[in-house]
């Protein structure tokens, strides 16, 4: 099971919101280079990065700030929040950036989709779907979807989507578990690649997400668990960082 940490972006800061509520908003870092620093220095092997301003007005505002990111790390990282156009999708491909996900636009112009799957491979292009009681949310998770979850899923998957990720967004930064039911149910009707995401916090957790294998499900975006050190493997990482300059560690990283 790939585990791939979240950095959200709000405002040029790396935040962590409770049901995507902007009103529920902690600040970690101020600068998310930092927080994808700390991330690469405890192994990640992938990242996942949201543009919270971008959700909501569809304008790539921190941009330049997931530009650093990618440049500055070795690892793929795959971003999300307001891409609603080929221009956007392309921008970001350019800088290097792994894979886009397409949230939003899936539901309200799935015609972009198919647009963008004749151009790029399906391995660039991934479908985000965050639901409540099994309907996509869209704009920031601000409206509703007409179709079901897993009805939005098949129509990206005959269009020629290959990876869907999916979020229980009642579990999200709820550190109350992840929807293991919705989950499952979900990737059984979508039967496709699926990477969850939403209320994961701590190890049992994980050991139930590898329970759904069979189903597709290869991989989890984990946040806010992470971020509150609900793991065992990351308190010795914290223990070292109170003893040294961060300042001049994460300028040496930039460096290299």
């Amino acid at each position: 099971m790939l585990i791939i940490p979240a950095i959200d972006i709000k405002d040029g800061k790396c935040v962590r919101l409770t049901r995507g509520d902007f009103n529920q908003k902690k600040i970690y870092l101020d600068n998310p280079l930092d927080m994808a620093i700390i991330w690469r220095k405890q192994n990640a092997k992938m990242l996942h990065i949201v543009d919270l301003d971008a959700a909501l007005t569809g304008e790539m505002v921190n941009f330049e700030k997931i530009r650093q990111i990618v440049i500055n790390l070795d690892i793929p990282v795959q971003v999300g929040g307001g891409i609603r156009s080929v221009d956007a999708v392309k921008r970001y491909l350019d800088i290097g950036v792994g894979r886009v996900v397409i949230g939003s636009a899936a539901v309200s112009n799935p015609k972009l989709v198919e647009e963008l799957l004749k151009i790029y491979r399906p391995s660039k292009i991934v479908v985000g779907i965050d639901a409540e009681n099994g309907i996509p949310k869209i704009k920031g998770w601000t409206e509703s979807s007409d179709l079901k979850d897993y009805d939005l899923a098949l129509q990206m998957k005959e269009m020629g989507i290959e990876r869907v990720i999916y979020t229980d967004i009642s579990r999200d930064g709820m550190m109350q578990g992840f929807g293991y039911e919705s989950t499952k149910k979900f990737a059984e009707k979508a039967g496709m690649k699926i990477t969850a995401s939403g209320g994961v916090t701590n190890s049992e957790d994980l050991r139930k997400l590898d329970e759904l294998k069979p189903y597709g499900v290869d991989s989890v975006i984990i946040g806010k668990a992470l971020y509150e050190c609900n793991f065992p493997c990351q308190e010795l990482w914290y223990n070292y960082e109170e003893g040294i300059n961060l300042d001049h560690n994460f300028s040496t990283a930039r460096q290299k």
